[in-house]
């Protein structure tokens, strides 16, 4: 590979990681081809990108992000891969994990970026598949908003119907 398509690769995959608030970065060492295929299909039957890179690409397009990414770079040794999530920083957690689930012990996780925020370890999975993404969070949100208001409105409603019943009722005794 030259220094120019080396360039162009890492332009490219530092512009991709500018503008992707969450990706993981996994371990693809150990993985054999067939293996890797059936984890890009799942990645793409879900909507998130999965690409294997050289670790000093990888840490060159690193250094060009604005946020503290030192932890990361760290972890880039053998055969390194990048999952992309255009939306939430759950779904390839989600991803690794149900692919696991299918008998597969690998993907490793290495790292994670959220949100600005950076996980090491594959022991940070768990983790990382309960966090909500920002859809979620804004759901939880306006459910907790609108239950009290349907607690009046349902009491308001309910107590409506007892009150005028009430009031018949005395109405015709006199």
């Amino acid at each position: 590979m030259t220094r120019e398509e080396k360039e162009i690769i890492v332009n490219e995959l530092s512009e991709k990681l500018a503008n992707t608030n969450y990706f993981y970065i996994t371990d693809a060492s150990t993985m054999s081809v067939a293996t890797i295929n059936q984890f890009r299909r799942m990645c793409f039957d879900r909507g998130l990108e999965y690409k294997v890179y050289k670790n000093t690409l990888i840490k060159k397009a690193l250094d060009t992000l604005e946020a503290d990414t030192a932890a990361l770079e760290g972890v880039l040794k053998g055969a390194s891969g990048i999952l992309f999530s255009p939306e939430s920083g759950n779904a390839p957690a989600k991803l690794i994990q149900d692919f696991r689930k299918k008998g597969n012990t690998l993907p490793l996780l290495k790292g994670a970026y959220i949100d600005a925020g950076l996980f090491v370890g594959n022991d940070q999975l768990d983790a990382l598949s309960k966090i909500k993404s920002k859809a979620e969070l804004i759901g939880d949100v306006i459910g907790m908003l609108q239950s009290p208001a349907k607690n009046v409105v349902s009491a308001l409603q309910s107590g409506g119907g007892k009150l005028a019943g009430i009031l018949k009722t005395l109405s015709e005794k006199e």
